[in-house]
């Protein structure tokens, strides 16, 4: 039997397969998939997962209602394989506070994954609404899950988190093709790149001319290198002039963080750490013009306690400025309770005083805030920070004023998932500063994955990005996506790095997601071109 014999009747048997057995291929399809995400990053994978999607669309065609309801129902079981095992460290934040949220854990770790299985389910059906019976049907697929990866990151204010297009953003000459298209861009392009191989079991008159549409895929990942390889050789990484990093990782427990009892501890430890000196030249905080510390730092409203502020003004020496989160109190006549907050970043000077906020405008779901918040407190539940009536919104995103840098972008945490997350079309900043507590998630895949994905965003928009974790992985990334220093895991420690400077925008910071919407448009053109040609047929 010859390999495409072999091949074919595995395809076949993967188009047949029904009830149970088709559930757990694409369960297990979903599952394998995962690999091609940080920290695994083995994309080649998905040559083998993404085709066998292919064949169990084909097979759905044997349902009812042109196999749609078949197709939702494969891309459900998918998601669900893909999310439980790329999300499972999810359930580490339930036992932060184990005694109240622990029982949560199980509805957390499935129910999550469930719901955006959903998303999966709308792009299999659409891909069946669209489907052809020859290649044009891998292009269905692209531009079907793009609309669903896209649905998912802005519906219920979104949550893209491992989006398909991730799976291209390392090796890193790969991820520069974001600066193109966008996430959403790469996830057209991941897709039908590695859904291609199943065009091999596609009757041709000649059998060379079966790989024609994987060898285009080939060649397109070759071309997406080659890019890649030229444009990280044009911009070499280079450093603006006179601004020194120091990052301060402190590898906190998470119930320190959250106790006012704990107010003192926590002080003399960032005071501490980001005085230590990083070898035998170093004169600690003193080789730094800007300090970072990460999101939530205190478990206090900052600004309220003077001696902490007093702290901070005798740590800064003159000319180092700090930029830290904070809980930060809204702004209410003396002696009235405060009940709700805003996560912020504040920009303080040596002298302690407070020379730009940040409010986090992207607040987490469950974490900072629940849906029908009143509803859901009478009821008896709370969001993972216990913050009372849940974290205040901030109302616009602006660049940080930032002395001896040029403007900051300020992130707060899982805001660095979400691609397009400008200062403003008339303000582009000179880097990303991305405060983030990713010690909910323990050792895990999750923070790695966090990572990867703050990087995209580097490499989308041509800016640096310096990223301050508690737990890390802390690091300071150039405008092209090159780790300039990093501090890893689960370490206490400080990190001291030079700022790389920017580069000019890119397509992707000029024109946003149109290219993405371009490569949809014209799938679902072809398909539905040749979709009408095979009817009248």
């Amino acid at each position: 039997m010859s390999p495409f014999q072999r091949l074919r009747q595995i395809a076949l048997a993967i188009i047949l397969a029904w009830g149970w057995k088709r559930a757990i291929i694409a369960m297990a399809c979903g599952a394998l998939s995962v690999l091609a995400l940080a920290p695994f990053n083995l994309f080649p994978v998905l040559f083998i997962t993404f085709p066998v999607l292919v064949w169990l669309i084909d097979g759905a065609g044997a349902g009812r209602y042109g196999g749609v309801p078949a197709a939702a129902l494969t891309g459900y079981w998918f998601g669900l394989g893909y999310f439980v095992p790329g999300l499972y460290w999810i359930g580490y934040a339930f036992f932060v506070d184990a005694d109240v949220f622990a029982w949560l854990t199980p509805f957390a770790v499935l129910g999550l994954p469930a719901y955006l299985s959903i998303f999966t389910a709308m792009g299999f059906a659409l891909a069946r609404l669209l489907w052809t019976k020859n290649a044009t049907r891998v292009l269905a697929l692209a531009a079907s899950l793009t609309v669903s990866e896209w649905l998912r990151g802005h519906a219920l204010t979104g949550f893209p988190w491992n989006a398909f297009g991730y799976a291209l953003s390392e090796p890193l000459p790969l991820a520069q093709t974001a600066s193109l298209v966008g996430l959403w861009g790469m996830t057209f392009l991941t897709v039908a790149i590695f859904a291609s191989p199943a065009t091999l079991i596609d009757r041709t008159p000649d059998r060379r001319l079966a790989w024609r549409v994987p060898a285009a895929a080939i060649a397109l990942l070759l071309v997406m290198s080659i890019f890649g390889a030229i444009r990280l050789s044009l911009h070499p990484t280079t450093m603006v002039s006179g601004a020194k990093l120091r990052l301060m990782q402190p590898n906190l427990q998470q119930d320190a963080k959250f106790n006012y009892a704990a107010k003192s501890e926590v002080m003399k430890k960032y005071l501490a750490l980001s005085d230590r000196a990083s070898g035998p030249q170093s004169t600690g905080v003193r080789d730094a013009t800007i300090l970072i510390w990460p999101e939530s730092a205190f478990p206090f409203f900052l600004t309220r306690e003077a001696d902490a502020m007093a702290q901070i003004a005798d740590l800064l020496p003159q000319g180092t400025v700090l930029i830290t989160g904070s809980v930060r109190a809204p702004d209410l006549p003396r002696g009235t309770p405060i009940t709700r907050a805003y996560n912020s970043i504040y920009v303080i000077d040596h002298d302690g005083s407070v020379l730009a906020v940040y409010d986090k405008l992207h607040l987490v779901p469950f974490g900072e805030f629940l849906p029908y918040q009143a509803l859901m407190e009478k009821l008896g539940f709370e969001q993972l920070t216990r913050m009372r009536g849940g974290f205040i919104p901030g109302t616009v995103r602006h660049a940080l004023q930032v002395p001896g840098a040029p403007p900051a972008l300020p992130l707060i945490c899982y805001e660095a998932i979400f691609p397009g997350e400008v200062a403003g079309r008339n303000e582009r900043p000179g880097w990303i500063v991305n405060l983030t507590n990713d010690g909910w998630f323990g050792i895990s895949t999750g923070p790695y994955q966090h990572l990867e994905q703050s990087r995209m965003r580097a490499v989308e928009l041509g800016l640096p990005l310096v990223r301050s974790a508690n737990t890390g992985v802390s690091a300071v990334i150039d405008p092209v996506g090159r780790t300039v220093a990093s501090l890893g895991l689960g370490i206490e420690g400080i990190l001291d790095a030079s700022l790389p400077a920017a580069i000019s925008p890119t397509v992707y910071a000029r024109v946003g997601d149109v290219p993405a919407a371009m490569l949809v448009a014209l799938a679902v053109f072809l398909a539905v071109r040749r979709r009408a040609g095979e009817r009248k047929a």
